[in-house]
């Protein structure tokens, strides 16, 4: 259950907080929960309309997870790509749009 909380408030935190200074920014951040601890962190910088991020952190039971990426924003369109691996060493990748 913990997860299903401290991710969605961790997200939301590293959104607002991306927007203050949207040229670049590194945060970190821990929660803890009855299987432990799980402790995550990130760095990313925008320029001309291109932004690009690194990030990882460390799971209650020690496994590691750790996700990149970049996005592009122009004409009312961003697109959004990247890579992971998670805590048991899959790796996966993710991609999409926005349009408004």
């Amino acid at each position: 259950m913990i997860k299903l909380i401290a991710v969605p408030m961790l997200a939301a935190a590293l959104s607002a907080a991306a927007v203050v200074n949207a040229n670049a920014w590194t945060r970190s951040g821990s929660a803890s929960g009855p299987r432990g601890t799980v402790t995550t962190g990130g760095s990313g910088g925008c320029a001309g309309g291109a932004c690009s991020w690194q990030g990882g952190g460390t799971g209650p039971n020690g496994g590691t997870w750790s996700r990149s990426g970049s996005g592009s924003c122009s004409g009312g369109s961003c697109n959004v790509s990247g890579q992971g691996t998670g805590p048991r060493g899959n790796s996966y990748s993710y991609g999409g749009s926005i349009s408004r």
